[in-house]
């Protein structure tokens, strides 16, 4: 048995909040988790709606029913399967997607990348391997991933403020977990600016916009 390999056009949809214009101030790209869909993720994000800023919530390529055969979707960025092959995929979708919109915007336009729970070990990828014109990155209740060349990335991260951001009663970070994925960032020499909420795996709106000030 022979594998092999055929590139071929996909259509990624993805949902936005505000329109382009010359008045937008700040681009923010944001990445859902695991079993989620962009236009109910989006949702999150709507307190950024204030006249100068995009938000753009792409969505994951490969989609699946969350119970059994039928009723509601989700998407997922990747699984263990042809792994590689996914990551190369996200990165060029993540890429062509921020650059359309760049077109439309001004030159001066502040770029934030938001990862939330898988969709931060996918946007930490896309930074580390294609290094897109990025000004803050936020890791919400994400996995740092320990796939990522140390040797080579650090210098894509250099510049890059970043916030860690996660609920005290989130049921995936333990106190392990959350000592490793600093430990992680730190051979990257990141040292992200944390914040914590009262609340579990979720978007916390009054943090959102508590981070979106101060980073």
């Amino acid at each position: 048995m022979n594998e092999h390999k055929l590139i071929v056009p996909r259509t990624a949809r993805y949902y936005t909040i505000g329109s382009p214009s010359a008045r937008v101030k700040d681009l923010w790209v944001v990445c859902h988790g695991y079993g989620q869909l962009a236009r109910y993720f989006l949702r999150h994000f709507q307190g950024l709606d204030n006249g100068q800023t995009l938000v753009v919530a792409p969505e994951a390529l490969s989609r699946f029913y969350l119970d059994g055969f039928s009723g509601r979707v989700g998407a997922t960025w990747m699984t263990k399967e042809d792994r590689l092959s996914e990551i190369e995929d996200q990165a060029g979708y993540l890429n062509q997607l921020l650059q359309e919109h760049l077109k439309s915007l001004p030159k001066d336009v502040r770029v934030t990348i938001l990862g939330f729970s898988q969709g931060g070990a996918t946007v930490s990828r896309w930074i580390a391997t294609e290094k897109p014109p990025v000004h803050r990155l936020i890791l919400w209740a994400a996995s740092f991933p320990e796939d990522i060349n140390f040797t080579t990335s650090q210098a894509a991260f250099a510049e890059i403020p970043v916030a860690l951001v996660y609920g005290t009663q989130d049921e995936f970070i333990t106190s392990e977990a959350l000592e490793r994925k600093k430990q992680l960032m730190q051979q990257l020499g990141i040292e992200p600016a944390v914040y914590t909420f009262d609340g579990g795996h979720t978007i916390h709106s009054e943090t959102l916009q508590k981070v979106g000030q101060e980073l």
